[in-house]
């Protein structure tokens, strides 16, 4: 089905995988040229062999963008962006207070993930009053909540063949439309708002071959879901750029190949892009936008730095068991062996939710020997497109899903979209079945509508299955879980009234109807304000839309107090901080902080706030003799120095916060509240073994946390409240050392502090990444008094 080569990959004009003879020298390449009736290339040795790699369509684009001289370390600016309700607020803020004047480029604000106003009475709407006037003031696009998420808007609307985009959300992936789009957190945007780079080394390119033909009933997710159970967990992707080639492309239709791309952020990839052909130049012409296709194809040779061959004609109906997309079956071996599959993953799930007062089941679905799910959810950029849903109404067409305990949702990702299913009749299908067809929104991806009962199993065309990002809340004693599945399989399980089903053994017509898009709506309702930026306009607060508190710059030395120790093998965002009601409050640092490990150590808030305690009293101290004896820092500064004027100094001198240890956490979304509510808590550091994305170790830099690791083969057993200090690690960071002497003290039980000498990383820090962190946060950086590397030696 697929098969991974991490070998380099020759590939003729992106359609032919060469084989070994062919390119084991430059003479042997040659020969292939010219029996092709092609051009011998000017290559000398092996090496310049992989120079080809500047053939792939990827490298292009990324040279394309970039502005700095050096083709490996690049410096990128964006042609546009995007950013939903959950983050604009913070961005405008952060980049307001670092002097913005106007958006240099296009900014679309979508209303997508707060749509429901629900939680905190006026705060939801207040956040959308906030962004049409930011867009008003700085020249940005306001597409008001309900008529689009945010990715399908800007698969209409933004995308670009051979563009880049940047946006707030992770799962920013337009490459099937010849865009390269990347997900990051809002720092990252705030940069591009004040005309700087996206900094990042020359990344590996991986090629996805694709080739064959998809069996009918099989659907997008089925193929992407094939592909993130295949390389999540070895990180075969990781940071890198996947580049679908071969010829398979073209027997898929666009919706088709948008839905697997949306879903390649779950591989961990960097982006993606896809060769383009005329299924994109006519995308682009029914959108009204002929002037934004261009062919895109690989170099007669490109060079690939590994393989992912897909056989399309091999792909079945794939289900991600719960709590992550890589947790993959085949449909047919869980229907098959539902007691051993669900007990298994019932048994791993348990392990880790860690949480006693929880009661979660898996194997209580089985009935009969039947897997009896209790609801559907078609939604949001993944399962929401017009394809998806059609061919979902037409399983579901003259049938009922029934008057039982189960129930489908099903939410377009457009309001176009929703109109011309309306044309063709899927909407009367769907609800004559009993679906119930509710407007554009994101919700159902992260727990913010459509939360399932306690204990209950719901199958989703979404984007992901963390725990609790349905929106249970496992501290007050709920649990539910979510599968993912394709939308044409969740039409056959409605079908079959929740009784798990494959697309594959249903009768139906495969083909969806030409696609009209009506952009009416839009231009009645969405702020088209780019280039129109009105200095004057007031941006319009709410009372929770509150400032960044004041975060200190970095000191010679750092002593850190361990809040939490995560030892999961990987920890999500959600676990960091929730989605859900929580993202209500994403306007108030404070406020949403209150929320930070939340349903994985509810105890972390406390801890970390009564460290941010201590530290006001180290930062107001002169002395040691000016802290309590009794006080557990006054020990552990005595433990660190041999004399009392050496202790004053260091007192001084020190920067005290909190830490957590993980050992891979940041995998998921890209909110950049994952990394600043420990910020505002008063964190000044993570300590891990590697962090699972870029864009979470992009985050805690941002945001002035210190992305400590330890070397290869290396780690330390914490405990919670160890201490862990780091003498001059400001020089350090000025002098770019990559690592750093620390000292674990650890209380013994005899109450004493014990020293434990450990190694800690920091590889591959930028030079504005290392002002940054000195700087204590990208807007202490970027304040009105620039600060630079040499004006903070």
């Amino acid at each position: 089905m697929i098969k991974l080569d991490s070998n380099g990959t020759f590939v003729f004009k992106g359609q032919t995988i060469l084989d070994a003879p062919q390119v084991s020298s430059p003479d042997a390449l040659n020969l292939f040229l010219t029996n092709q009736g092609l051009e011998p290339m000017a290559l000398e040795s092996e090496a310049d062999l992989k120079q080809l790699k500047k053939n792939t369509i990827a490298y292009g684009i990324l040279q394309a963008h970039n502005t700095s001289d050096n083709t490996q370390q690049l410096q990128i600016k964006f042609d546009s962006m995007a950013s939903h309700d959950i983050t604009y607020v913070g961005i405008v803020q952060t980049a307001k207070a670092s002097g913005l004047t106007s958006f240099p480029m296009p900014y679309v604000l979508t209303n997508c993930h707060n749509s429901l106003c629900a939680v905190g009475g006026t705060i939801n709407e207040d956040d959308h009053v906030f962004g049409l006037s930011a867009a008003k003031k700085y020249g940005g696009i306001y597409v008001p909540a309900h008529q689009a998420v945010i990715h399908q808007y800007m698969r209409e609307m933004m995308a670009g063949c051979g563009k880049m985009i940047l946006g707030s959300d992770s799962h920013t992936r337009y490459g099937a439309l010849g865009t390269m789009a990347i997900g990051e957190g809002g720092p990252e945007l705030v940069k591009q708002l004040l005309s700087k780079t996206y900094d990042i080394s020359m990344p590996e390119i991986i090629a996805v071959y694709l080739e064959g033909e998809v069996s009918p009933g099989v659907g997008p997710q089925d193929v992407a879901l094939a592909l993130i159970g295949k390389v999540f967990t070895s990180g075969f992707v990781k940071n890198k750029v996947l580049e679908f080639i071969g010829p398979g492309i073209e027997k898929l239709t666009i919706d088709f190949r948008n839905g697997i791309d949306v879903m390649t952020t779950e591989t961990t990839c960097l982006s993606s892009i896809w060769m383009t052909d005329d299924k994109v130049k006519d995308y682009y012409a029914a959108h009204h936008r002929t002037e934004s296709y261009a062919a895109l194809t690989p170099g007669d040779i490109a060079y690939y730095d590994g393989l992912v061959h897909i056989d399309l004609n091999k792909i079945v109906p794939m289900i991600a068991l719960p709590f992550h997309p890589s947790n993959v079956y085949t449909l047919d071996e869980l229907i098959a062996n539902p007691y051993d599959i669900l007990g298994k993953v019932e048994k791993e799930s348990k392990a880790q939710l860690e949480n006693p007062n929880v009661h979660f089941k898996l194997t209580d679905k089985i009935i009969d020997g039947k897997i009896m799910v209790n609801q559907g959810v078609i939604a949001g950029c993944a399962g929401g497109t017009f394809e998806n849903v059609y061919l979902a109404s037409e399983i579901l067409k003259q049938k009922s899903i029934g008057n039982d305990y189960f129930k489908l949702s099903v939410y377009p990702s457009s309001q176009p979209v929703f109109m011309d299913l309306i044309h063709h009749g899927a909407i009367t299908n769907l609800m004559a079945a009993g679906a119930e067809v509710k407007t554009a929104f994101c919700g159902p991806c992260f727990g913010a509508g459509d939360v399932p009962a306690n204990n209950g199993l719901s199958i989703r065309h979404t984007t992901r299955n963390f725990p609790s990002r349905e929106g249970s809340k496992p501290g007050s004693g709920q649990i539910a879980s979510v599968a993912l599945m394709d939308a044409r399989s969740i039409a056959a399980t409605s079908a079959n009234g929740g009784i798990l089903t494959s697309a594959t053994a249903m009768r139906f017509a495969n083909e969806a109807p030409k696609y009209t898009f009506n952009e009416e709506v839009y231009n009645h309702r969405v702020y088209f304000g780019f280039g129109k930026a009105n200095p004057d306009e007031t941006l319009k607060y709410g009372p929770n839309i509150a400032d960044w508190p004041e975060m200190p710059s970095l000191k010679p030395h750092l002593l850190l107090k361990m809040a939490s120790v995560i030892n999961d093998p990987v920890t999500t965002t959600d676990e960091l901080i929730p989605s859900g009601e929580t993202s209500s409050y994403r306007s108030n640092p404070l406020k949403l902080a209150e929320f930070t490990l939340s349903r994985k150590d509810p105890g972390y808030v406390n801890r970390a706030k009564a460290a941010h305690e201590l530290a006001k009293l180290v930062i107001s101290a002169n002395t040691l003799d000016e802290l309590d004896p009794e006080n557990e820092l006054y020990t552990i500064f005595k433990s660190l120095c041999p004399d009392k004027a050496s202790c004053d100094n260091l007192l001084q001198n020190t920067l005290f916060g909190s830490t957590i240890f993980a050992v891979k956490p940041g995998d998921g979304s890209a909110r950049e509240q994952a990394a600043s509510c420990q910020k505002v808590l008063g964190g000044l550091a993570n300590i891990v073994n590697d962090y699972a994305t870029k864009r979470y170790r992009s985050n805690l830099i941002n945001w002035g946390m210190l992305p400590f690791t330890f070397p290869e083969g290396e780690s330390y057993a914490f405990k919670r409240d160890d201490y862990v200090f780091i003498k001059d690690v400001k020089k350090g960071i000025l002098n770019a050392n990559e690592q750093f002497d620390a000292v674990v003290l650890s209380k013994s039980n005899s109450g004493h502090f014990e020293q434990h000498a450990i190694t800690l990383e920091i590889k591959g820090l930028t030079d504005d990444e290392r002002a940054i962190l000195l700087a204590g946060c990208l807007i202490n950086y970027n304040a009105p008094a620039q600060t630079t590397i040499g004006s903070l030696s």
